[in-house]
């Protein structure tokens, strides 16, 4: 059997265009069959069993071109129309799903924070200084997150039988996910989350939930993440469509 690494790059042909795709071995996690997943900004990663061979998965990824053609297409085209932030009054700032005007108070006495004022984020500034605004925003979002996640993560936790009690939890601004479930059982969550809608939070709480249980993306897991919430789907599918707009940096 050939040599595997924990991770790899590799592609392969689908027509005129080349599919790259992130190939990641899970050694503390059992994955069951090659799983295809394109992300919201239109990577591609596949997940498989380390006993898996190369040949076999590279087949499974042929397998399925057209579909991740259509869905790497489809992220790139939502991607494209938006823009970078410039970080100045009247950009849109979004929280909990709702959308929220930017606005930038320059007072040269002032520390530099955010908060929310109606239907504004109000950033003070002694200067004007996109790193510190920036800063500000972000400062903003971990503070709201802290205290979202700690409310939802009861609310969701309470139904599952397996979750004797809650998880340690630590913030890391991420651009690619959401969140994540170590094998030891400690959940890493996206600060930038609470911009989505709570139902959107709940999902991914839920998902990562789920992980303390199934440490896999195997059918059992589905079954439960089903089971507490049957809509997980289309939520997931919603939190894709707008994960460009919650991430935008």
């Amino acid at each position: 059997m050939e040599a595997l690494d924990l991770v790899g790059q590799h592609r392969v042909a689908y027509g005129d265009e080349q599919i790259a795709f992130t190939l990641r071995r899970q050694t503390t996690r059992v994955v069951p069959r090659v799983a295809i997943h394109v992300e919201p900004d239109g990577r591609v990663q596949v997940d498989a069993p380390p006993s898996t061979p190369l040949a076999d998965v590279l087949a499974a990824v042929r397998k399925r071109s057209r579909w991740i053609s259509q869905h790497v297409a489809a992220a790139k085209a939502r991607m494209a129309h938006v823009l970078p932030r410039e970080y100045v009054s009247g950009e849109s700032i979004h929280y909990l799903g709702k959308r929220y005007r930017l606005k930038v108070v320059v007072e040269p006495a002032s520390a530099a924070e955010a908060k929310l004022r109606g239907a504004f984020v109000v950033v003070n500034v002694p200067r004007h200084d996109v790193d510190q605004i920036r800063a500000s925003i972000d400062a903003w979002y971990r503070e709201r997150a802290r205290e979202v996640f700690a409310a939802r993560l009861k609310v969701v936790s309470e139904p599952l039988g397996w979750v004797r009690q809650l998880p340690s939890v630590r913030l890391q601004f991420m651009t690619r996910q959401w969140g994540s479930c170590s094998p030891s059982g400690r959940l890493t969550l996206n600060p930038w989350l609470v911009a989505a809608p709570r139902e959107a939070i709940d999902y991914v709480l839920l998902h990562e939930l789920c992980h303390l249980r199934h440490h896999n993306h195997s059918r059992a897991f589905y079954q439960a993440l089903a089971r507490h919430l049957p809509d997980w789907e289309r939520i997931k599918l919603r939190l894709d469509e707008q994960a460009e707009i919650f991430l935008r940096r």
